[in-house]
């Protein structure tokens, strides 16, 4: 049994309808009639409300009906109901007393319901939040001011002083029990803060000890086996998803061009003889699954399928276009000489940053050492790609 994650309130009706196969109405009818039986389907329910989860989902649980002004209203009657009954109760028996007493106290408890009610369920939700709070804590407080200041000076004040007393008393505490939400949530806060900073200082001490030991270790088997060895590449395979750990474990990764490349560049580390460095400059503004990062990628796989060794991608994003340059220190090739049976630089690199509106270019490397291939894309392009994704 699960709460669907759009309620009316709580969604336990709803959850046990479902769960039973029954109509909502039904179930609601069923917890009402027995609330009568000794409060049993109130305890029922609220049972349910503490122990049933929620339906699978990431959405946040949303609720239709305002809860907390419903308490407020509640609170509201019953308080009206006991001042309005205060003058028979000066000649009435114990009987009377004790109900106009019970009235008070429920209107204390339906007050400070909806304060806690507004503080731990409606806060979070982005259609009340902390404004709507604040409102109702306001109004529950001026009710319960006005209700302690009426007991005080009323006329039961004088004829049974203990029992006003007490109500009085109570929806003082009440008013403090409307703002003790906001001494949890910020006990909450500095518990949370507190983690977090603890988290912090081991994963700096775990840093620092693996940058001593384990990450020279490993830069240390790179520039011993060579950079195209076996040993070499898982060597650095292995740097590099410790580094991330270390470094970016509480970071989720951007979906964009140089995070999509450096992943690349590390599968293609392990695949291929070959070591390759991806540098970004500028605020990267293209996504991930734009054309500029399949040509790259693209130009990546030839250079470590062909090429091997050392390979250098550096990203540039300025305002008016983003540049991907990717070398090798390879033999080098003429595009003129690769037969045209060979589509995987024509199409998927020149002929897809063509049809994109952008460029792209192969040509021979400084001094005439290995290949750079060159794409270049409109920065208008990304902007309109990134509001249409």
């Amino acid at each position: 049994m699960t709460r669907p994650r759009a309620c009316v309130a709580t969604g336990v009706a709803a959850g046990l309808a479902e769960h039973l196969g029954w109509p909502v109405p039904l179930v609601r009818a069923a917890f009402v009639a027995t609330s009568l039986a000794a409060g049993a389907g109130l305890l029922l329910y609220l049972w349910l409300w503490a122990l049933t989860p929620w339906a699978p989902g990431d959405e946040r649980p949303s609720r239709r009906a305002p809860v907390a002004w419903i308490l407020v209203v509640a609170s509201s009657v019953c308080l009206i109901a006991a001042w309005v009954t205060s003058a028979r109760v000066a000649d009435s028996d114990d009987a009377g007393l004790r109900w106009w007493f019970g009235a008070v106290l429920a209107g204390v408890v339906l007050a400070v319901a909806s304060g806690a009610w507004a503080s731990f369920i409606d806060r979070p939700e982005p259609e009340r939040g902390p404004r709507h709070e604040l409102t109702i804590r306001l109004v529950a407080t001026a009710l319960l001011l006005v209700t302690a200041v009426a007991l005080v000076f009323g006329q039961n004040a004088h004829w049974h002083p203990v029992p006003t007393f007490a109500a009085a008393l109570a929806a003082v505490l009440g008013i403090g029990l409307v703002y003790a939400p906001t001494l949890v949530t910020a006990w909450q806060d500095l518990a949370e803060e507190r983690t977090k900073r603890i988290r912090e200082e081991q994963r700096s001490e775990i840093a620092a000890h693996l940058h001593d030991s384990v990450l020279q270790t490993l830069a240390l088997i790179q520039n011993r086996a060579g950079a195209s060895s076996e040993v070499a590449r898982i060597a650095r395979a292995q740097e590099r998803e410790l580094r991330d750990w270390l470094f970016d474990g509480d970071a989720p990764a951007d979906s964009d061009l140089g995070t999509d490349l450096r992943d690349f560049a590390a599968a293609l580390e392990i695949d291929y003889p070959v070591t390759i460095d991806v540098v970004v400059v500028g605020e990267p503004r293209e996504r991930a699954s734009g054309e500029v990062a399949a040509a790259a990628r693209e130009a990546m796989l030839n250079a470590a399928r062909h090429a091997g060794g050392e390979v250098s991608v550096y990203v540039e994003s300025s305002p008016e276009t983003v540049e991907v340059f990717v070398r090798d220190r390879g033999e080098g090739f003429e595009l003129q000489d690769v037969p045209g049976d060979r589509l995987g630089v024509r199409q998927s690199i020149i002929g897809r940053m063509r049809r994109a509106g952008g460029s792209a270019e192969v040509r021979r490397g400084a001094g005439g050492v290995g290949t750079e291939v060159r794409l270049r894309y409109p920065a208008e392009r990304v902007g309109a790609e990134a509001g249409r994704g």
